[in-house]
């Protein structure tokens, strides 16, 4: 086991990892907005809660400041908003400032951290609505456009830090019964992050920059 580093973790499918982490025997260290108010996960054991706002240039830049120099084995970008409904500039800037900029600032402020590691990998929190390929209905523009776009950044980090021994991966978590999945979703945040699980733990470094379903299917661009 070693270290594993989990954004948006106070709710969720970032609680759900913080958990199965934590009861796996990892050494859990999972972000919150406001850490005070994350009652779930301060209950849990062998975890350590830090304050992260994904929106905010400065707390990443705070946030990376304080992990220093400690080695992460797995770092897993789960944090991401849903954005707006309707056309809106401001809100869809928002929407790619959580979800494409965001874990990319945090990626490369890690790097060395990830490096430092045994396991040497990172995750992002993507969706199979982010791909073109299977774009057959036109809804959901802007979430979609985010995870598009942030496929496509994680995929050229992938391909930049090779050489590097760093294995970088896109997963789609499936539709699952979270706040943002809603109560109609077929699928229990306990079977999506044990799925997830399996994946991380089966990749390999010839894999970096793939892009996998929650059941290990791999998912066309």
């Amino acid at each position: 086991m070693g270290t594993v580093l989990i954004t948006g973790a106070n709710r969720g499918l970032g609680l759900e990892m913080a958990k199965q982490y934590s009861n796996n025997g990892w050494d859990v260290m999972a972000t919150a907005r406001a850490p005070e108010k994350a009652e779930e996960l301060n209950a849990i054991g062998n975890v350590q809660v830090m304050a992260l706002d994904a929106a905010d240039e400065t707390s990443i830049a705070q946030f990376a400041a304080e992990i220093g120099d400690q080695p992460i084995d797995l770092f897993i970008n789960n944090a991401g908003i849903y954005g707006p409904m309707d056309l809106d500039r401001s809100g869809w800037l928002d929407l790619f400032a959580v979800n494409v900029v965001a874990p990319v600032q945090l990626a490369t402020a890690l790097k060395d951290n990830v490096a430092r590691s045994k396991d040497k990998k990172m995750m992002v929190l993507s969706s199979q609505v982010g791909s073109i390929a299977e774009n057959d209905t036109g809804s959901m523009m802007y979430y979609r456009s985010s995870k598009a776009a942030v496929n496509q950044a994680w995929k050229s980090l992938a391909l930049q830090w090779k050489d590097d021994g760093l294995t970088l991966a896109m997963l789609h978590p499936d539709w699952v019964k979270t706040d943002m999945g809603g109560p109609q979703a077929p699928l229990s945040p306990q079977e999506s992050v044990s799925g997830m699980r399996q994946v991380i733990d089966g990749l390999n470094h010839d894999q970096t920059g793939t892009f996998h379903n929650y059941d290990g299917q791999s998912i066309p661009w």
